[in-house]
C-alpha cells in the first residue's frame, strides 16, 4: 500500500476571503435569505449575461421550481437523458410528471438529439403529453443546444437546462443556463463554484422569474427582505399558491460572492490541467479522454474518461481499486438512471433500453481535477496510469 497522502476526487478551494465574508451575516444576525443572497444573485446574473438569477437551496430544488414555473403538471412527460445524476429525474417526479429517458452521445456524455427526437415521437404516439426537455451539461460541457432548441421549437417543448456542473461554461459564446427557458445550477462541493449546498435558477423571462421567486418562498406575495425592511410592521404576505421553502441563506450568499470572483481563475486552472491530462494520456489506447467539441468551452467540473476493457490491462473497477490503493480517489462518471431500482421498477425499464448510457455508466472514470491539486499530484496520477 502506497503511504502517499490521498488525492481526493474533489476539494473546494476556500481561503481567508471566504472566511472573512461570513463575518457580516454572523455579526448582523441576517442569516436567512437577505442582502448577501441578493448581491450574489445580481452578480451571478451579470456574469452569465441573463436578466434574472434566483438562488435556491440546491440544484435539485432549482430544477423543481423551474419545471413548475414552465407549467409541468401531473400527467405531463419530460424528456431526460438517462446518464445524469438522479436528481434530474427526481425533480420531474416531484411535479407528478413522468420522466421519459433517452440515450446520450458516447463522446460528450450529453443528451443525444437523435435519441431525444425518437423518444419524443414514441411518447406522443403513446398518448403522452410531452411538456419539456432537460438537456444536462454534464461535467461542465455544454450540450448540443442548437439541436435541442430546434427540437423544442418543433414539438413546442419548454427547455430547462440542468447546468448543475456548468457555471462559466460557454456554447458559441453564450453562457450556460441562458439558452433555454430556465437554467439550473449547483454549488455543491464537487462543483467549481461552491457554497456548500445551494443552487440557482436563471432566466430571461420576467414572468417565469416572478413565479420562481414566489414558489421558493412558501408561495408568499412579499419577500422576507421586503417584510423586514418595510415601514409596515403589521404586514404579512398573501399565500395564493402552494409554495416551498427553497431559500438560500445569507451565509451561502456571502461565500458565493467570493467564489464567483474566483470562477474564471478556477476554470482557467482546470483547463490547463485538463490539457495536461489530454497530452500525457494520449498514448494510452485503452483510455479515451474527454471530448472537446468545437465552439464549446467546458468549465471542467470533472475530467471523465472511458476505459476500453477489451484493450485495458485492468477492468474499470479494478483500475479504480488500483488507483485507490495508490492514494488516488476516483469515481464513475455518474449513474444511468434507468438501471436504478426506483425507476427500473416503476417504469418497467431494462438495462439494455439505453445502451450508451449503460456503457458509459459501467466504463467511465473521473480522475481528480480540482483547484487544490498541485503539479506533482497530476504527474503522479499520470505516472501510475502509464505504468500499467
Amino acid at each position: 500500500m502506497n503511504k502517499r497522502k490521498m488525492i481526493p476526487i474533489a476539494t473546494p478551494k476556500m481561503g481567508e476571503e471566504e472566511w472573512q465574508a461570513l463575518r457580516e451575516p454572523i455579526e448582523t444576525g441576517w442569516l436567512t435569505q437577505g442582502p448577501k443572497v441578493a448581491a450574489f444573485e445580481n452578480e451571478f446574473a451579470r456574469y452569465h449575461k441573463v436578466k434574472h438569477a434566483l438562488a435556491t437551496t440546491s440544484c435539485t430544488t432549482a430544477l423543481h421550481l423551474a419545471l413548475l414555473a414552465v407549467g409541468v403538471e401531473p400527467g405531463d412527460a419530460v424528456i431526460v437523458p438517462s446518464f445524469t445524476w438522479v436528481a434530474t429525474a427526481n425533480a420531474v417526479e416531484y411535479c407528478g410528471a413522468t420522466p421519459v429517458f433517452c440515450d446520450i452521445d458516447p463522446y460528450t456524455y450529453n443528451i443525444d438529439p437523435t435519441s431525444a427526437r425518437t423518444t419524443i415521437e414514441e411518447s406522443i404516439k403513446k398518448g403522452l403529453n410531452v411538456k419539456a426537455i432537460i438537456p444536462v451539461h454534464l461535467f461542465g460541457l455544454y450540450a448540443d443546444m442548437e439541436a435541442i432548441l430546434e427540437l423544442a421549437g418543433e414539438y413546442n417543448l419548454k427547455v430547462v437546462e440542468d447546468a448543475a456542473c456548468a457555471s462559466g461554461a460557454l456554447y458559441r459564446g453564450k453562457t450556460a443556463g441562458t439558452l433555454g427557458d430556465v437554467g439550473c445550477f449547483s454549488f455543491h462541493p464537487r462543483k467549481v463554484l461552491v457554497t456548500g449546498e445551494g443552487g440557482m435558477c436563471t432566466t430571461n423571462d420576467d414572468e417565469l422569474a416572478a413565479k420562481i421567486n414566489c414558489l421558493r418562498n412558501h408561495g408568499a406575495s412579499v419577500s422576507e427582505e421586503q417584510r423586514h425592511r418595510g415601514n409596515a410592521p403589521y404586514l404579512l404576505p398573501e399565500f395564493n399558491v402552494l409554495g416551498y421553502n427553497y431559500r438560500m441563506t445569507d451565509l451561502q450568499g456571502a461565500l458565493g460572492l467570493i467564489q464567483l470572483k474566483r470562477l474564471e481563475g478556477f476554470i482557467s486552472e482546470r483547463d490547463y490541467w485538463a490539457r495536461y491530462y489530454d497530452q500525457e494520456l494520449a498514448g494510452l489506447e485503452w483510455l479515451r479522454t474527454p471530448a472537446r467539441p468545437e465552439g464549446c468551452k467546458a468549465s471542467w467540473q470533472a475530467y471523465v474518461c472511458m476505459v476500453d476493457e477489451k484493450k485495458a490491462p485492468l477492468s474499470r473497477n479494478r483500475l479504480m481499486e488500483y488507483l485507490q490503493e495508490n492514494g488516488i480517489s476516483t469515481r464513475p462518471g455518474t449513474q444511468a438512471v434507468h438501471v436504478l431500482g426506483y425507476y427500473r421498477d416503476k417504469y418497467g425499464l431494462r438495462d439494455e433500453d439505453y445502451p450508451v448510457a449503460k456503457d458509459v455508466y459501467e466504463h467511465s472514470i473521473a480522475l481528480p481535477l480540482h483547484n487544490c491539486m498541485q503539479a506533482e499530484d497530476y504527474e503522479y496520477i499520470v505516472s501510475l496510469l502509464r505504468r500499467l
